[in-house]
């Protein structure tokens, strides 16, 4: 084990892995999924059950993972088999989430890059057009064009390794990340506006709504939804079950504090998710009042471009430096993604980085090519178990977020809570004697309240709850 360990690449410290992993973690789901469910689940009730579902169920998920990695040393496809060498096939379902994943994430990273080359050619009041990102993502080559952009940055930086390139660029994207984050926000507090029928509303009115919990119509049922939306936001955003974590966990280093290293991770992504609902539902709020805010994930593509416009010139200049943010979080979590699929080769048939980054992403570059003519040539609606109608996109989304993502949850907890019993993680946790001071918590939700609650997101996947 410690010739693995010493010739098995790593960052370089806790800094280098938390920021890894919270680029993992800050990706597209916190700024178009987070602040829709903020803004439909009574604003501030939503942040408190979000907060505390995080130190609970996101926590004990979260170390999990990171420990079975640094443990076992290995990625997803093999540490399973690592722990218990009759659950192997865990690691492959595992293996499978990323690989259905990255593909269609490099589309969508390709629609916030067009976004980028819009708004730096001053071209932003094209995307208020009517129908212009219907347009767009249904055209037969332009989405192409921009995913290969996208996708070739991803793979840049997957290629050149642990150290000189996902940390590397870690440490130099996400404090910008953080910078813009704020910036806007902030910015979105001062926005004031008076509509047509005279009515005016300004941007601090919208944070109300946001941070101020609201009980009106309040029932057992209503809390229900309001907690499955918190729970199954927080396990999307986290990046779990998706061989992330383990991955990364087995480039940490064996002198890392665990637990600090992921209250670090979890404070980054909630701070981010907060940050990025202070971004967009006070602008939104200001210029369209609550009805604007209920527009899903069409908040980012078509909404907001018609608030940056009618700030005039600065909204230019803001849309700008929003879409590069977006563009700065999706990459840091494709990277991630690309990272975990391209581990796994290197772990089972113990090729060179450089091969199996190649093989991954040309083979993964491939089906990103029919999720974009998902929307031209290959169109079909589909109606998926959980009520939706879906295209290609939508299926792959749905199959791996909705289905795959928490079986392989489900299973982490059986084997760890009732097969390799929980003092394998723990042991791990507390590998130089660092305090846990919530093992007794963690033991419980490892064993009996994570694995139900998954049970839950995954019978609202088939559509049990509707």
């Amino acid at each position: 084990m410690e010739n693995q360990t010493k010739q098995r690449n790593s960052f370089t410290g806790s800094l280098g892995f938390v920021l890894a992993a919270a680029g993992s973690a800050v990706g597209l789901g916190n700024i178009w999924r987070f602040p829709y469910l903020a803004a439909k689940d009574g604003g501030g009730l939503f942040l408190l059950i979000y907060v505390i579902l995080a130190l609970t169920f996101g926590f004990t998920l979260l170390i999990t993972e990171i420990a079975i990695g640094r443990k076992t040393q290995e990625s997803s496809l093999t540490a399973y088999k690592k722990l218990n060498s009759k659950w192997g096939f865990l690691g492959i379902v595992a293996f499978i989430v990323p690989f259905i994943i990255y593909p269609y994430y490099c589309v969508i990273g390709g629609w916030v890059m067009k976004y980028v080359t819009v708004y730096a050619s001053f071209q932003g009041a094209v995307a208020t057009t009517d129908g212009f990102f219907t347009n767009f993502i249904t055209s037969q080559w332009q989405p192409i064009i921009f995913m290969v952009l996208f996708a070739l940055l991803s793979f840049i930086i997957v290629y050149k390794g642990v150290e000189d390139g996902i940390e590397k660029y870690s440490k130099l994207l996400m404090p910008i990340l953080v910078v813009i984050v704020v910036f806007i926000a902030i910015y979105s507090l001062f926005i004031k506006h008076t509509d047509a029928n005279g009515i005016t509303r300004t941007g601090f009115e919208g944070a109300g709504i946001y941070f101020i919990p609201n009980f009106k119509g309040l029932t057992f049922s209503k809390i229900l939804t309001i907690t499955l939306d918190a729970m199954g936001q927080l396990f999307y955003s986290l990046s779990i079950a998706m061989g992330i974590m383990i991955t990364y966990g087995s480039y940490m280093k064996k002198d890392v504090n665990l637990v600090k290293s992921v209250n670090h991770i979890e404070l980054f992504d909630t701070g981010f998710a907060l940050l990025a609902g202070m971004m967009i539902i006070p602008a939104v709020y200001a210029f369209s009042g609550t009805e604007g805010m209920s527009a899903g994930p069409g908040l980012m593509f078509i909404t907001l471009p018609k608030v940056f416009q009618s700030l005039g010139g600065f909204g230019t200049f803001l849309g700008l430096i929003f879409f590069v943010m977006v563009l700065f979080a999706a990459l840091t979590s494709s990277v991630s993604i690309l990272e975990a699929i391209t581990a796994s080769m290197m772990d089972k048939f113990k090729w060179s980085r450089k091969k199996s980054t190649l093989i991954m992403a040309g083979i993964t570059f491939g089906v990103s090519i029919l999720v974009c003519l998902g929307y031209n040539v290959l169109y079909f609606e589909l109606k998926l178990p959980n009520g939706s109608i879906g295209q290609l996109l939508d299926v792959f989304d749905y199959a791996s977020n909705n289905i795959l993502m928490p079986i392989v949850g489900i299973l982490t907890c059986i084997l760890i809570g009732w097969i390799v019993k929980p003092k394998t993680t723990i042991d791990e946790i507390t590998l130089n004697g660092e305090k846990f001071s919530r093992k007794k918590l963690y033991i419980v939700m490892v064993k009996f309240i994570v694995p139900v609650l998954l049970l839950v997101i995954l019978l609202t996947g088939f559509g049990f709850f509707q």
